[in-house]
């Protein structure tokens, strides 16, 4: 049980700082007068007591009671009920009665005319503001009408008052004063409770304006609601804050703020702050706040902000519901004879039915999300990574950036942290995530059932709030009508402090012996629901046809069968097959099945095709396929080699190292938690575990399913149970073998990444170079925060040995990235600091080797004879066209243009092509041939004038069909024309640099005499671009002297004679 009530306060005008402009209050009296140790006494009460300013006044008002909410240094909630009213302030009237010049003494005792606030404060740890209201009330009562009842028994009484656990037990109790209260738990301690708060919101502000807050609320933007009454402040931050169950707000929360910290407002972090009305200026200054205005009804959002909008169909659909609920006619408005409609429901009952309909909207956004957790370590606590690539993309909402800051965001990460271990206590959420999605689903666009499913939530809703209906006789005495307008009111009295403690410490002795009443909680294993499906009802693609999957399983058959021809006429086919994902994980099939049965090494030519295949394959994974395809290759990469020579063999790690996937610790982390998983269940299932697995009865009373069938969720859930009765060396036994499994994935995972970060050619490490910021940043949410070793940020130059070599900036680069990894997730996952020093000692030693085995490697992969390429075809020129440079080597991608790629209406697929990018003294041209053989006769031609280019920009291409390209360009023109290649290896950075000049140059010549329109048929020589390098590169001397010759003579002979006097000055200029 836990005490009503942990402070009660009376707080006061302070009369002592009358020289000040703003008034301030003072704690006149606290009980208890010593902090308990489980709740400590919140400091600036006085503040919040009166949030506008401590002002004198002078007319009685009518008191008045709110709720602030104060949040201490641990995160724990201290509830403030205040109950303010006027009382005549005494060292102040004779100084009133000389500002009005009052000097005749008449012997009467004068009405008093200046009254100060006071209020009556309780503080609880327990959120139930209508018994704060009648506690506090039977205070003021017993004060004001002069009852005779004892005060100091009465406050007594409600620290020795004890509420029962939640799960809807009730308690009567009273304090001494002539009254019984009532106090009813929830059944679940989890359900918010709203009363009517919610409803009330939706009134005040509509759907739509309510909603765009549920919204900002979701994606942590700034939230300030501003009203005259402090009373709807604090119901509309309750009614807000409920909506998002079953996530919880764990940023700032501020019901109510007081004026005197009104800079809170320009805090950075998301916040939702109730303030009152009187500083509407100060808080419209503010640019990044979302500000609802309460009794307006309005919102106002900032225009720097974009505010994310729900996921198409849900947003609609919860509008709609929103409307059958609030607005029950609506539906039947336009009907000639309408019928017999039933009563709205009451305010408590459409409070809930609004709640319903956002708990079933989270029950959809959130299917399947027990599918995507991680489970690391069971014992002693349980540790859960959630994979929130994989729930994206599997609920097609990779591009979606609503759900994708929700994700983010702090709410889901405790979100993850509570629910996400397998056995625990359940809630409604629990039961409607896993049961009832289909059923909601089944019901869209069918308005009676949607109507019937939401009452039957809001009637559960309702009954944790009131779980017995035939409530108790409740008696709370209130004070007399206009008690407060009675001209002489004394003072509020001062409560003798010693008497309440000797009644506080008689009570406490009385209790002491008590056992506490400790709710025993009831644990079950949480269902796991249907898997996670895609948003919208979305047909399989044509692309992924039984045909082109055959083409895939040939394509891998022709290769290892050493049927070159084959392959070469059916590899085109196959690698445009595996942009589908159904193709790309038969691929993984096929081939891990040729690992399985030792055909791992390959010969030059079967390398070749199969690295090409994974490069492929890789090309397109992203975040959109939880990086299925990149984790599930990265043991074939390991498996698949070839011999270069005696005692060198390359692996095809070296080959697919130039996709971003390696250099993103997202990637790195969701991989090594899926296999650690694997390894916990393996764990769990060997025999000596056997008989835990006998004794274990589930929850459905279903057959015990087989070890093939058993999810390591089941696992996790049979562990918790049975670890209370385990023997503590027993249960260090289990801590220690999880570890080990932790610590030696943690090994093999740095090995990995050692692999695919080292480069082959140590002297281009473009990967990590390239690597964006946010690739190392973790974006998981799991129970233990993220913290990274202080040893990332330290140099290993010494370690490592590179302190002289030219690869130190690779080695250093990779050992960094590779720390960051191992400090990150063993961290998380409980590895021991012994073991994490280990592996910082250990990695440099690996990368070292490593670096030193990849140079024969290089040595050898560079003596082997070079792929054959096709011949550089050179285009036919114009009369009066000539060379500007030999052509280079490039491949043609597909600009997006479908009629070259074969696109959905069919066709050839002409691109990409293999040939020359040439430059003339008029065009830009390339020509090539197709890649592909059934169309390898055709020849592809691309050109545009190069004085109609509007821009060129230097890019990166990954095109499979030709390994090793190094970069590429991309070239658009006023003519509706792109030209997008990839240049060869043999084509340098230098020459491409110089073709880039010239092109400049050509583009933006001189003269306009120098242009092909008027140059034509000019010699001019051609210039030579180098094999290795050249410093500089002029048009010749002669060929602008003759180009000089040649204007001269146009000007003097050929000048036309429409040109106006003012155009030939301007020749004559020239």
């Amino acid at each position: 049980m836990t005490r009503l009530a942990d402070y009660f306060v009376v707080v006061g005008y302070d009369s002592e700082k009358t020289g000040s402009v703003e008034g301030s209050g003072k704690i006149i009296q606290r009980f208890p007068r010593k902090d308990w140790d489980d709740a400590p006494f919140p400091q600036g009460i006085e503040l919040f007591c009166q949030p506008a300013g401590w002002q004198l006044s002078t007319e009685r008002k009518q008191p008045t009671y709110f709720v602030v909410v104060l949040t201490d240094i641990d995160s724990d909630r201290h509830y403030c009920a205040c109950l303010t009213f006027h009382e005549a302030e005494i060292n102040l009237q004779g100084c009133k009665r000389d500002e009005i010049g009052e000097e005749e003494d008449t012997g009467l005792i004068q009405p008093a005319q200046v009254f100060a606030p006071k209020s009556l404060v309780l503080v609880s740890q327990l959120d139930y503001p209508e018994i704060f209201k009648a506690c506090l009330g039977l205070i003021y009562t017993v004060y004001v009408d002069s009852l005779n009842v004892n005060l100091e028994n009465v406050i007594t009484n409600l620290f020795t008052c004890l509420v029962p656990v939640a799960g809807g037990s009730q308690k009567l109790f009273s304090l001494g004063a002539g009254d019984r209260q009532l106090i009813q738990t929830p059944l679940y301690d989890g359900l918010p409770v709203t009363s009517t708060s919610v409803a009330l919101l939706f009134q005040q502000l509509g759907i739509q304006q309510v909603f765009s807050l549920f919204c900002a609320v979701l994606t942590e933007n700034k939230i300030i609601f501003h009203s005259t009454s402090h009373q709807r402040l604090g119901e509309a931050s309750r009614a807000l804050e409920s909506l998002i169950f079953p996530l919880k707000y764990s940023y700032p929360y501020i019901p109510i703020l007081p004026a005197r910290l009104l800079e809170v407002l320009s805090s950075p972090t998301p916040f939702i702050i109730g303030v009152h009305s009187m500083f509407h200026s100060e808080i419209h200054e503010l640019l990044d706040v979302i500000i609802a205005d309460l009794d307006g009804g309005t919102i106002k959002i900032p225009e720097c902000i974009h505010l994310s909008q729900l996921p198409e169909p849900l947003l609609h659909q919860t509008q709609e519901a929103l409307s059958l609920v609030i607005h029950p006619d609506l539906e039947v408005a336009d009907y000639a004879f309408p019928p017999v409609r039933t009563a709205p429901s009451n305010l408590r009952m459409l409070d809930k039915e609004v709640r319903a309909v956002f708990l079933r909207l989270f029950a959809q956004l959130f299917q399947g999300y027990r599918s995507c957790l991680q489970l690391i370590r069971i014992h002693p606590e349980p540790v859960i990574h959630f994979h929130k690539a994989a729930f994206l993309g599997q609920r097609g909402l990779v591009e979606n950036d609503f759900l994708t800051k929700v994700l983010d965001g702090m709410a889901f990460a405790g979100f993850v942290s509570e629910r996400g271990p397998p056995y625990r206590s359940c809630d409604l959420f629990d039961d409607l995530v896993a049961f009832d999605v289909e059923r909601i689903k089944s019901e869209e666009g069918i308005p009676p059932k949607m109507l019937k499913h939401i009452r039957e939530l809001a009637e559960q809703l309702y009954k944790n709030e009131n779980p017995n209906p035939h409530m108790a006789f409740q008696k709370v005495p209130k004070p007399t009508e206009g008690s407060h307008m009675r001209v002489h009111v004394p003072s509020f009295p001062k409560i003798n402090e010693d008497k309440v403690e000797t009644l506080l410490q008689e009570s406490l002795a009385k209790h002491l012996n008590s056992p506490p009443a400790v709710r025993v909680e009831k644990k079950c294993i949480v269902p796991a629901g249907p898997s996670v499906v895609s948003i919208m009802d979305r047909m399989g693609s044509i692309f992924n046809s039984a045909r082109r999957l055959e083409v895939v399983r040939n394509c891998i058959s022709y290769i290892f069968e050493y049927k070159v021809l084959e392959t070469e006429k059916t590899l085109p086919a196959a690698l445009r097959a595996l942009k589908g994902r159904v193709a790309r994980q038969c691929l993984i099939e096929e081939l891990s099945l040729h690992v399985q049965q030792n055909r791992a090494i390959l010969d030059h030519q079967q390398f070749d095709y199969i690295v090409r295949m994974i490069n492929c394959a890789l090309q397109d994974c992203s975040a959109s396929e939880e990086y299925y395809v990149a984790a599930t290759l990265l043991p074939l990469t390991t498996a698949f080699y070839r011999k270069l020579a005696i005692g060198v063999n390359q692996f095809a790690y070296t080959c697919v190292q130039d996709h971003h996937v390696w250099a993103n610790q997202q990637f790195w982390e969701a991989t090594f938690y899926n296999d650690v998983q694997s390894q916990i269940r393996a764990l769990y299932l060997t025999s000596r575990n056997e008989n835990f697995l006998s004794n274990f009865k589930q929850k459905d009373k279903d057959p015990l399913p087989t070890e093939q069938e058993k999810r390591v969720m089941d696992l996790a859930a049979e562990q918790l149970r049975l670890w209370p009765t385990l023997h503590k060396e027993k249960q260090q036994e289990l801590e220690k073998g999880e570890e080990n499994t932790v610590f030696s994935q943690a090994i093999h995972y740095a090995q990995l990444m050692v692999y695919l970060l080292v480069p082959l050619d140590t002297s281009k490490n473009k990967l990590l170079r390239n690597a964006a910021t946010g690739d190392w940043e973790s974006g998981s949410n799991s129970f233990v925060t993220n913290s990274i070793a202080g040893s990332v940020a330290e140099s290993y130059d010494t370690e490592s040995g590179f302190e002289d070599a030219e690869n130190n900036d690779v080695a250093n680069a990779v050992i960094r990235f590779i720390m960051r990894f191992i400090d990150k997730v063993c961290t998380e996952s409980g590895v021991t600091q012994d073991h994490i020093k280990n592996l910082h000692c250990m990695i440099p030693g690996i990368v070292a080797m490593h670096i030193e085995t990849l140079e024969a490697v290089h040595r050898e992969s560079r003596r082997l004879p070079p792929i054959q390429k096709p011949k550089i075809l050179r285009p036919a020129l114009l009369p009066g066209e000539e060379f500007v440079g030999e052509g280079l080597r490039v491949v043609l991608d597909s600009d997006g243009r479908e009629e070259a790629s074969g696109g959905p209406l069919g066709g050839p697929h002409i691109l990409p092509a293999e040939g020359a990018l040439f430059l003339t003294t008029y065009r830009i041209i390339f020509k090539g041939t197709p890649h592909d053989p059934l169309v390898g006769e055709q020849t592809i031609v691309r050109s545009f004038p190069i004085a109609s280019m509007t821009k060129e920009k230097k890019i990166s291409i990954q095109i499979q069909l030709q390994q090793n390209t190094q970069e590429g360009l991309q070239i658009r023109s006023s003519t509706f024309q792109i030209i997008k290649v990839a240049f060869d290896e043999e084509v340098n950075s230098e020459m491409v640099e110089i073709f880039k000049k010239h092109m400049v140059r050509f583009r933006y010549p001189q003269s306009i005499f120098t242009t092909f329109a008027f140059a034509a048929g000019q010699n001019a020589p051609q210039i030579i671009l180098p094999k290795q390098k050249e410093k500089k590169y002029f048009v010749p001397h002669s060929f602008q002297k003759h180009c000089k010759k040649c204007e001269e003579s146009w000007k003097n002979d050929h000048r036309p004679s429409v040109y106006s006097e003012k155009e030939t000055s301007c020749f004559d200029n020239r």
